[in-house]
Order: structure tokens, then sequence, then C-alpha cells
């Protein structure tokens, strides 16, 4: 009798494991997918694809090519999209704007490594699309992620700019200076370092139909927001996005060669940015030698969409300027 309930017993406990094991299976599948995603990406309307450092990137381009050339570069999480109403103003003022949907967010150009999303690749990306429409001086403006894009470009590449307007982002060695001693700084980080784990971060931006992305813009069109979704809904389009900040890591936690700047400086900063506090800010002006103006705005993060008039405004007075 003992043996038969201890058979018994073990049976139990052999299924139970295997059901545990099939759940824990069905749940990665399940987290996988929504990882993954399984939109296999399209040109979007009115895109052109410009083949440059070896990929092709989904690139809007507007205006009179006869003006004079501006390159704008969205950040995380977002797209082109973002420029859309910017570039239609630049355009009725006499500028070509050209903006892409960098590396990862255009679906030709998405490469698997993490290796290939550091910020000397994603700076090479912009020059070699320039390089690709034929021209050769251009003014260049970011928001986010694309600032620090500019940044390392300004700083790399001075010959082919007529300015930088830098949207939200500290000179990266600013930041990374901000980073190491502000700790103010370091903790509004946290999402940075809780990044370098793999799948998690997507599977949590991504879960429930992209609840907390579209928590995180709370200040965007629902046009744009639609736009976002069917971008991150890509095959490897968010863990593309996510590899920026894997990639670079070492450049917040260790220091950057980002050099001083000598090309004119608009820089562009909202005091209620959670993510960017004032230290890494202030210390801007300390890496750039030639002409630097900034402007604080009470705004937060999300700069185009909180105030728009206002920023439209200082870029309009930067070109002209220069």
């Amino acid at each position: 009798m003992i043996k038969s309930k201890r058979n018994k017993i073990l049976k139990i406990s052999a299924v139970s494991a295997l059901l545990l094991l099939l759940g824990l299976l069905l749940g990665f599948i399940y987290m996988n997918k929504i990882v993954k995603g399984s939109n296999a990406g399209t040109l979007p309307p009115g895109y052109s694809l410009i083949e440059a450092n070896g990929y092709a990137f989904s690139t809007k381009i507007s205006g009179d090519k006869q003006d004079i050339p501006v390159i704008l570069l969205h950040g995380f999480p977002e797209s082109s999209v973002i420029w859309k109403k910017l570039m239609s103003d630049l355009n009725t003022t006499g500028y070509y704007t050209i903006a892409p949907d960098q590396r990862g967010y255009s679906y030709k150009a998405r490469p698997d490594e993490i290796a290939e999303y550091q910020i000397a690749h994603l700076a090479k990306d912009v020059i070699a699309t320039a390089d690709a429409l034929g021209i050769n001086k251009f003014h260049l403006i970011g928001h986010d992620w694309g600032s620090g894009v500019g940044w390392q470009i300004a700083s790399d590449y001075p010959e082919r700019l007529r300015s930088f307007t830098s949207l939200s982002v500290p000179h990266l060695k600013a930041f990374s200076r901000a980073y190491q001693e502000d700790s103010l700084q370091y903790n509004s980080s946290e999402y940075i370092r809780n990044f370098q784990t793999k799948r998690i971060p997507e599977y949590m931006l991504a879960k429930n139909n992209y609840e907390v992305l579209r928590s995180i813009w709370s200040e965007h069109e629902e046009e744009e927001i639609t736009s976002y979704i069917d971008l991150f809904s890509q095959t490897n389009a968010l863990t593309s996005a996510i590899n920026w900040y894997r990639a670079n890591y070492n450049m917040f936690s260790e220091g950057v060669n980002t050099g001083t700047i000598d090309v004119p400086v608009l820089f562009v900063w909202g005091n209620k940015d959670s993510a960017l506090r004032r230290s890494g800010v202030e210390w801007t002006q300390d890496y750039v030698s030639n002409y630097y103006r900034f402007v604080e705005l009470d705004a937060g993060h999300w700069l185009i969409q909180e105030s728009y008039e206002e920023v439209q405004k200082e870029i309009l007075l930067h070109l002209e300027k220069f």
C-alpha cells in the first residue's frame, strides 16, 4: 500500500512538473512572439529608399532640391514622422529636408548584431545618406537619440555641417559626466540600465498592445502613435531600437570620445524632462568652442509635441543665422 501511494505521488509530481514546463514553454513562445514582432515592414507612403553605408533607409524627402539642405534625426521611441510639420514649415521658408528612419527603424536597415548599433556606425549612416543624395554641407537637427548621433557627427564630421540643433540631449561627454557624477542623472537613467537585459525590456514595452509605449506617447497625436505601433510591430524592430542603448552603454558608464564641437550649436531643453537633468545640460557649453545658444523651455522631453511654436521659431532663427 505504501509503495502504491508513493508511486501515485511520483506520478502526480511528474505530471505537475511536465505541466509546469509546458506552461513555461508556452509562456516563452508567447513572450517571444510579442518581442520579435510579426510585421514584415514596407516602405511608408511618400518615402524613398536611400542606399547608404551598406543598407537601405526609408527616408522622407521634401522641398526644392535647389534649396539649402536640412537633415533631421529622430530618437527613441519615435521615427521620422516626428518631423512632418517642421519639414513642411522649413520647405516653405527655403529649405530642402531629409528625414531618415535610422538604423533599426528602417525595415531594410536592421542588423541583428548589437555592435552594429554603435554610435560611429549611426553617424556614418547619416553622412553616407547625404553622400548618396549629393549633399556636401547641411544643417543638422536631432531629438533624443537623434541628437546623440548629431553630437557625434558634429564632432567627427564638422566640415559637413552648416549648423547643429540639439533638442533635449546635451553633448555626449557632458551627459556621460553627469551620469557618473550626478546622482539625480544616474537615478533618472535607470531605464538605460534596465535595457541591458535581453528580451524582457521589449516584452514590457510591447505587452498589452504596447500599453507602456502608449503611455510614453501621451503628448503625441493618434496619427503618430499609429505609425509608431506599425513600426515597432515589425520583425525585430523594437529589439533593434533598444540595441542603441545596449551597444553604447559603455559610452555612458565609462566615458565617450565625442570631441569639442566647432560648428554653430543651438541647444533646446525642457526643464521638466525627467530623463535628462540639469547638470549635463549646463556642462554642455564646456564642450562647444563655436557659437552656442542655449534655450530652456517650460516643457518636458517631447519638445516638438509640447512646445512646437517656440522650437520652430528658434530653429528658423538658427538656420537663417548660419
